[in-house]
């Protein structure tokens, strides 16, 4: 079968569907919406046109569409696989392709198809026109239900991880040296890696984690990211009570991350809208128990008490009192928990194989 695979640009989740691809019996294509250099694995082609600036518009709408369908028309692929929705899967289902395998990154369903008539109106119209939908999440699978698109169509699985990289072993010996540097070796040290932007609530951790020092200054934090609110955080975090006590890495390559979830006692993830984040099942497999916001797709991976803890989304002080009550006793049962949800639910291994049988399920029929 001849698949093409549309999505924006490149991102860890594309790499691992583009490899799953490279290495299924299936000749593989991809076609970027955005403009850019990107590395493709060996075993796809990778359609070259110049991209959009500034995502799908309106206004470039037709150009798009258009150079879609000389795509389709140059390689006649049996199948297209595309996301997210609003973009890349719309922009497919005008093409009028009649085998779409519609594919949700989380926010579109999540939270970008209630944002304006205009999202929902092309989230509704991919759906439509779809054939089947993979997500990464029950909640995001409920939403399109809620659209109309038949629960029966839906295949669900979490991106995953690979369990032999993110391991509690391979994160220890990595993540030693670096807790030694920074002579952090008796402190309790939190995570977070979640992007700077309004969706993940890391103002919420800063602030947070800001009060529960001023009881605990033995607390230290390692914050990972960065995105449009660089300079209102980087202006908090200079301020006299954290700059000695929080490390601001940037962003960084996925393959250097074992290091800082080596480094860790305790991820966070304060978002308030999100699918099956990759960085917590990252964590959950290093063996790092987690404080969550209780937002649906988190709800599915950490288990209050159990491999971490539970607070009210966007609740400041209840983040502050979850970090403080914190206790030494719990952290290696915890970890053990956590690095058993992850061989459980986010090996990617096994996960891979889902995406496999959808493809299957769409396989063309003879005389079609």
């Amino acid at each position: 079968m001849r698949i093409l695979y549309l999505t924006r640009s490149d991102s860890v989740h594309d790499q691992r569907f583009l490899q799953t691809l490279a290495q299924s019996e299936h000749e593989g294509f991809v076609w970027r919406l955005f403009s850019g250099q990107y590395p493709t694995p060996e075993g796809v082609t990778a359609l070259e046109w110049k991209g959009l600036e500034g995502g799908l518009q309106a206004w470039n709408l037709p150009f798009a569409q258009k150079e879609m369908e000389k795509a389709i028309a140059a390689i006649e692929p049996d199948l297209i696989h595309a996301g997210p929705l609003q973009d890349l899967a719309f922009l497919a289902a005008k093409t009028g392709f009649p085998n779409i395998l519609a594919m949700s990154w989380g926010f579109d369903l999540m939270k970008d198809v209630w944002a304006s008539k205009l999202d929902e109106h092309r989230a509704r119209f991919s759906l439509q026109r779809s054939k089947r939908l993979i997500t990464d999440a029950f909640c995001s699978a409920e939403k399109a239900v809620e659209l109309g698109f038949p629960r029966e169509k839906i295949c669900i699985f979490p991106w995953g991880v690979d369990l032999e990289h993110f391991s509690p072993e391979t994160a220890r010996q990595a993540g030693l040296a670096w807790r030694e540097e920074m002579g952090w070796q008796d402190n309790l040290v939190l995570l977070c890696l979640r992007s700077w932007e309004p969706n993940y609530g890391v103002d919420v951790l800063l602030k947070a984690f800001e009060e529960a020092t001023l009881q605990n200054p033995e607390l230290r934090l390692i914050l990972l990211g960065d995105g449009s609110l660089h300079e209102q955080y980087v202006e908090k975090l200079e301020n006299e009570t954290l700059k000695d006590i929080v490390f601001v890495g940037g962003r960084v390559p996925n393959s250097d991350l074992i290091r800082y979830y080596g480094a860790a006692d305790i991820y966070i993830t304060p978002s308030h809208v999100d699918g099956s984040s990759v960085s917590l099942m990252e964590a959950l497999a290093c063996g790092l128990p987690t404080i969550a916001s209780d937002i649906p797709a988190n709800l599915e991976w950490v288990y209050h008490n159990e491999n971490g803890w539970i607070f009210p989304d966007g609740d400041i002080d209840a983040l502050r009192d979850a970090i403080l009550n914190i206790s030494a006793n719990q952290l290696a049962p915890m970890a053990a928990n956590a690095r058993t949800t992850a061989e459980r639910k986010a090996d990617w291994q096994k996960n891979r194989q889902v995406l496999l049988d959808c493809y299957e399920q769409l396989l063309p029929t003879e005389g079609n």
